[in-house]
């Protein structure tokens, strides 16, 4: 399903390039994406087999009324290939797109609590020794890293959490 959805959202980027609408089919999409991970029912209604694709078109053009045409083409052909359950992964997908599109990367930070001050300071310091290109942070919280933070920009990561200081010690103390 992941890769159906980064074809469709491939395909809606460079149809709205080719239109000069990428701008507003971006915020199309960042609206999508909101509202159906804010709405457990709506994200359910899309994804279910039992309510027919006409229905599901019906609720998203009420939903969505206010979008640019050329994100409401993207329901017609979600309708006529069945694959309307893709439509926030699609939103998301292209959202990343992009973000590459305009040369902007996506820096990931994990840390064990939301970032303080002191710590976002650190992670712009490493994201410039890693990068030269714009960069948008984004913070997810993931307690079992203990301290410090998890960094991931493209393809490249830099650990500095406690949880992998205390493996690599464990490491070196099972080996020795």
């Amino acid at each position: 399903m992941a890769r159906a959805a980064i074809r469709y959202a491939k395909a809606l980027l460079s149809l709205a390039v080719d239109q000069k609408k990428a701008e507003a089919v971006n915020a199309d999409m960042l609206h999508i994406a909101q509202t159906i991970a804010a709405n457990d029912e709506l994200g359910t209604a899309l994804k279910s087999a039992v309510i027919k694709a006409e229905d599901k078109k019906q609720v998203v053009t009420k939903v969505f009324g206010n979008i640019d045409a050329t994100s409401k083409g993207l329901f017609d052909l979600l309708i006529q290939n069945k694959r309307f359950a893709l439509l926030e992964d699609i939103s998301i997908q292209f959202g990343k797109l992009y973000k590459q599109h305009i040369g902007q990367e996506v820096a990931v930070v994990t840390t064990a609590v939301s970032m303080t001050n002191d710590l976002e300071i650190k992670v712009l310091a490493k994201i410039k020794e890693l990068t030269n290109k714009s960069v948008a942070v984004e913070n997810i919280v993931d307690e079992t890293i203990l301290g410090g933070f998890i960094l991931r920009i493209g393809d490249k990561e830099y650990n500095a959490s406690v949880a992998n200081k205390l493996n690599r010690l464990k490491r070196e103390f099972t080996l020795n």
